[in-house]
């Protein structure tokens, strides 16, 4: 079994010293620099690089830089979202964002996880487990996404929270460990 096949199962796998994920994260990191060069202005070429680095990539979805993912190819962005300046998506597993999702400014998904062991984590040993977020998500800035979690649709999670379990659909959550505060209700409309 190849260090690749072994990352998409989810099990240990040399993140660190594979020729063929160093190759896939070199080619990544590059697209990602082009991007983040590029003129804000020049929607024709931020957009193919865009679709270059993530395939799976809704219609309207708007991606600010600097934006950055480890492999791009594990990430499946829905149609309408917003990522705000700073995103990190380290798809090692794959990360899920259903349509219109609102990431604020500097938020990172993480989907790896290393061995507590040192002598093992220098072996470059890392597994990844799967993010996804439902449809209508809104993350605040600066939030943590952990390795594993799913966030139902619709729900808010504020800002500077660090997500460690899976959060249910229509719910306000925060905090360091997330927990879930409220629903959401029909008294949250805003009344323009």
């Amino acid at each position: 079994m190849t260090e690749q096949e072994k990352m998409a199962a989810g099990l240990w796998y040399d993140a660190n010293f594979d020729p063929e994920l160093l190759a896939a994260r070199t080619k990544a990191e590059e697209l990602c620099a082009a991007f983040n060069a590029a003129a804000p202005g020049d929607a024709e070429r931020r957009g193919a690089l865009l679709r270059a680095l993530i395939p799976d990539l809704g219609e309207g979805v708007t991606i600010l830089s600097p934006f950055y993912t480890d492999y791009g190819s594990n990430c499946r962005i829905g149609a309408g979202s917003f990522l705000n300046h700073g995103v990190y998506l380290m798809d090692g597993a794959p990360i899920t964002l259903g349509r219109n999702c609102f990431l604020g400014p500097s938020c990172g998904l993480y989907t790896a996880n290393h061995p507590l062991n040192a002598v093992q984590r220098a072996q470059g040993l890392e597994r990844a487990l799967p993010i996804t977020l439902g449809d209508d998500v809104w993350l605040g800035g600066n939030v943590v996404i952990l390795p594993g979690v799913t966030i139902g649709s619709g729900s808010v999670i504020g800002a500077g929270s660090v997500v460690t379990h899976d959060i249910p659909p229509g719910v306000v959550a925060a905090g360091n460990p997330c927990r879930v505060l409220r629903p959401i209700t029909e008294a949250d409309r805003v009344q323009p």
